[in-house]
């Protein structure tokens, strides 16, 4: 390398090392800004605190009557279901019934051919008539034997025949009574009655068929509606509660609809089983519905949930309001609409909707549920209500406190309809200001 080549290099390293030199000792006012947000947008005060009010959406705590749910999922089964059948052999000859129909205890669904039949129950009554004849003559011939016994015209021998005779007839007419009361039974059985009421279902045989009393398949199968059984499983963790309520009166259980929200009906618990079973560590329960609708189907798969309790007037809030730090949980409560601190509660019970506050929280004091982001103790706050923003759940805003059911806003439905509502209220209040930088 050449010497004006290596005095040119030196001269451009000289300048790059006082380039960065320059820039390190620069006053820091002279420094580019890192941070624009523009005017007022993030300025430093003495406690480091933004001057600005932070944007957040509260709601007051409340007081209400909170219902204490255990929840399951179940199956609905007919209270009883028959596969009616023929009790003789024969042509079906009649099918009365239409699929599908609801018919009365004792409703002929079908007849089967009774001409054979018919003619057994005739034998037997003309059976019955000709030992009666018998009977008759012999009874005649004992009260004349009697008589002459009397006068030693017939020995003893004959006169105790006689009775012997008369006693066998007797016995015989009592054996035709019983052969026509069987025959009556089984001609009675050429009509196919339902033996409950109930929904018949698919017909499973057509007339001119020629049916059998073991036949596997039955005519049609006749299910009752209403009332209808329910039958689902709890963990046996629970059992003690439940045992407890059972004995203590009716235990009410709810029947939810798709959306885990809407009742379609309500019953009571009617048995709970007499042991648990060792591969789930369940116990399973049956309940019991009018169905006077027909809400439920057999066979369907139906959300329960079995009230047990119910918290007379607790504080409630939103659970979205519930926070948890290093020092356990608490939740941010406005003070004067202005500021906000922090205040550690108790929880007595908690779920997706709503949360119950056992202490530390009054009624009536406000708590922050959405924008936590840059909230500190006595940070400054701009609050909107969040029944406004669309963070509860319809339900909950639409009705009075004092007024709220347990079927409304407890279900597990109730309770993700008001997380998507709460999300909702966020995502607007994202879009309407967006985030900026902490200083």
């Amino acid at each position: 390398m050449t010497t004006k080549r290596r005095l040119s290099a030196f001269i451009i390293g000289a300048l790059v090392i006082g380039a960065v030199v320059g820039v390190y000792y620069m006053p820091r006012a002279q420094q580019p800004r890192q941070v624009q947000g523009g005017p007022k947008a993030f300025q430093r005060s003495g406690g480091g605190a933004p001057t600005e009010p932070v944007p957040v959406l509260a709601t007051l705590a409340k007081t209400a009557d909170v219902p204490v749910y255990l929840d399951g999922v179940g199956t609905a089964k007919a209270l009883n279901t028959v596969t009616v059948r023929p009790q003789v052999d024969g042509k079906l000859i009649k099918v009365a019934f239409v699929e599908g129909q609801d018919v009365e205890k004792g409703f002929i669904l079908a007849k089967v051919d009774p001409v054979t039949y018919q003619a057994m129950y005739d034998q037997t009554v003309a059976k019955k008539a000709q030992d009666e004849a018998q009977l008759a003559n012999a009874k005649l011939d004992l009260e004349r034997y009697t008589k002459l016994a009397i006068t030693n015209a017939v020995n003893k021998q004959q006169l105790d025949t006689q009775k012997a005779m008369v006693a066998q007839l007797t016995a015989q007419v009592q054996l035709d009574q019983a052969a026509i009361d069987s025959a009556r039974a089984t001609l009675s059985y050429t009509d196919v009655i339902a033996p409950i009421a109930g929904r018949t279902g698919i017909r499973q045989i057509d007339e001119g068929n020629i049916v059998h009393a073991a036949d596997a398949g039955g005519i049609v199968i006749l299910t009752q509606l209403r009332p209808i059984s329910i039958f689902f499983s709890l963990p046996q963790q629970n059992l003690p509660s439940l045992n407890k309520g059972f004995a203590e009166g009716t235990l009410p259980v709810d029947a939810l609809g798709a959306d885990g929200k809407t009742p379609l009906d309500r019953g009571r618990v009617v048995v709970i089983d007499n042991q648990v079973d060792q591969t789930t560590g369940t116990v399973k329960i049956k309940g019991e519905f009018p169905n006077a609708n027909l809400q439920l189907w057999p066979g369907q798969f139906v959300n329960v949930r079995v009230l047990m309790d119910t918290l007379r007037q607790v504080v409630v809030v939103p659970t979205a309001a519930i926070q948890r730090g290093p020092n356990g949980i608490f939740v941010y409560v406005v003070k004067d609409g202005k500021t906000v601190m922090v205040r550690p509660v108790k929880l007595a019970q908690q779920d997706d909707a709503r949360s119950v506050i056992a202490s530390g929280l009054a009624p009536g004091e406000q708590v922050v549920t959405t924008g936590f982001a840059r909230l500190t103790e006595g940070a400054p706050v701009s609050v909107a209500s969040a029944e406004d923003a669309g963070q509860l759940a319809p339900a909950e805003r639409a009705r009075p406190e004092a007024a709220q059911t347990p079927a409304a806003d407890s279900s597990p439905a109730g309770r993700a309809g008001g997380t998507r509502a709460g999300d909702k209220g966020r995502r607007s209040q994202s879009n309407a200001r967006p985030p900026a930088i902490n200083p």
